[in-house]
């Protein structure tokens, strides 16, 4: 598959685009004002334990407290799961950004010994208490950040767990010989008791640089927990790499044909980050010096524009519809201008089809996570149905994000989950509409002339005089138009008289009834 890296750098944003096959299937952005914090590690001071819901509020020094689940707490090594721990440890610190889980770090280890009963939280963890922490996701909406004590220190060729005793591998890396190498390797240049996951970018590294890169993990924690002895909490301990030195750590691969970037200075600075951390691949490092803009070049800006489109066009003439709530993501797949060639059955079930690909390119590109209800068209034939979920679960693959999917029900609808650990696109780059408020609608002229009605008559019953009417120009024009019968049977019943006024700033929905003075 051709991939491209492309970095927007200049205006002070950093903007990290990847196109496969000339489509973008992936962005990220960075701010100064919204450095990300997934990766940072922090001393923090517990504010308080929550035994109902087995968790506790840590003060990191942050706007909100973060949150702490009970088994994202050190327990002794015999209640530890080492499969979660090493599995949660390759997704949120193995991350590309780290703000996205890089699946392809997959650990797969076992443990024989009978797990006793978890401890509660408030076996672990009491109030004012000094603990070092992690974020694994960041702050989203009303909810702080979510934290864990599991620490994960990323490097270009390994991942350091300083609180895991276990060496895991990634599933990418298929030779076995390789694979067999490389853990003994690891397993003997690791210091006791702790753990690595050793990344697909390890494939074919020698001794040395993998020593190097270990080395390089160890000192760093090192560094992080005499900072922690000395620092009192809440306070900072570590932060990872901006946006463009983590990209470039953990997308830059060998399958990477180009990497181009915009600004003479972060190229000068990125090459020499390349060519200290992976020169193989320096020469494909390019400064792009176009006349038109980058990402205007690549056709990513107009790719970015439909990305926060609510509607999506597909290439048949269907449609899907991406609604993004509080709790849950819905998709909704519809024919639109689609309409066959055979009979109503093959229809549906090719747009079912065409729709399974747009859906994962668009999950990949909003970022979409958490509870996920794709409507597909219904589907009367069971072979027809398993053909579109098999289709689902094949696209998937491809995404580096966790992934849990339930089997197409009869009413046509598939429940999925993806791992969320930062905001989608969506809401990274917009806020709700302060016009409906988040609703996405507003009341129709129609509908507020009524509400005036009723307004007034309360406030006249018993009262004579004209009445003031303040209102926005559309609803106004309405009041003395359209339903001037209505208007005209309301003063002659209240006897009153209606002044009507159009104010030009007024929201759809405002409006002001008083009595003259």
């Amino acid at each position: 598959m051709s991939t491209i890296l492309a970095f927007n750098t200049l205006h002070n944003e950093h903007r990290v685009a990847v196109l496969e096959q000339g489509s973008l299937a992936e962005l990220y952005i960075e701010r100064p004002s919204g450095r990300g914090l997934v990766g940072n590690i922090y001393k923090g001071r517990v504010v308080r334990v929550l035994p109902g819901m087995d968790a506790a509020f840590v003060d990191v020094g942050l706007d909100k407290a973060g949150f702490l689940y009970v088994s994202d707490v050190i327990q002794p090594a015999s209640a530890i799961d080492l499969d979660l721990v090493t599995q949660e440890a390759q997704e949120e610190a193995g991350e590309p950004l780290p703000a996205e889980p890089e699946t392809d770090e997959s650990i797969a280890c076992s443990t024989e010994a009978s797990v006793p009963p978890a401890p509660r939280i408030s076996d672990l963890l009491h109030n004012n208490q000094e603990i070092l922490v992690q974020v694994s996701k960041a702050p989203m909406g009303t909810k702080g950040a979510r934290l864990t004590t599991h620490i994960t220190l990323p490097g270009r060729l390994l991942v350091f767990l300083p609180t895991v005793d276990h060496v895991g591998i990634s599933r990418r890396i298929e030779s076995e010989s390789e694979r067999r190498r490389l853990k003994e390797i690891v397993e003997r240049l690791r210091p006791t008791r702790t753990g690595f996951i050793i990344r697909t970018a390890a494939e074919g590294a020698d001794e040395e640089t993998l020593g190097g890169d270990m080395g390089f993990l160890t000192r760093l924690w090192d560094d992080v927990r005499e900072r922690g002895e000395r620092l009192s909490a809440p306070s900072k301990l570590y932060q990872d790499l901006d946006l463009i030195r983590r990209a470039t750590r953990d997308l830059f691969t060998a399958d990477v044909e180009r990497l181009l970037i915009d600004d003479p200075d972060e190229h000068r600075n990125l090459l020499e980050f390349v060519r200290t951390f992976m020169p193989a691949l320096a020469s494909r490092v390019e400064l792009y010096t176009g006349r038109e803009p980058l990402f205007d070049a690549l056709g990513v800006e107009v790719e970015i524009g439909r990305a926060l489109d609510r509607k999506v066009w597909l290439k048949s003439g269907g449609t899907i519809v991406i609604d993004q709530t509080e709790a849950l993501t819905a998709i909704d797949v519809n024919t639109g201008r689609y309409v066959g060639k055979h009979n109503l059955e093959d229809t549906i079930t090719k747009i079912n089809l065409e729709a399974v690909k747009e859906i994962v390119c668009q999950l990949r590109l909003r970022d979409l996570g958490g509870i996920i209800i794709i409507d597909f068209i219904d589907m009367e034939r069971q072979a027809n149905r398993e053909k579109v979920f098999n289709a689902l679960q094949e696209a998937l693959a491809e995404d580096r994000a966790r992934t849990n999917i339930l089997k197409i029900s009869e009413l046509g609808l598939v429940e999925m989950t993806r791992k969320r650990v930062r905001e989608s696109l969506l809401r990274s780059l917009s806020k709700t509409c302060p016009y409906c408020e988040g609703t996405g609608r507003v009341k129709s002229a129609a509908t507020m002339c009524f509400e005036i009605l009723r307004a007034i008559e309360r406030e006249a019953r018993g009262r004579r005089g004209t009445v003031l009417v303040a209102a926005n120009p559309t609803v106004g024009s309405r009041l003395i138009d359209e339903e001037q019968i209505a208007l005209e049977s309301l003063e002659r019943r209240l006897g009153i008289q209606v002044r009507v006024d159009s104010v030009a700033g007024y929201h759809i929905e405002r409006f002001e009834v008083r009595f003259a003075d």
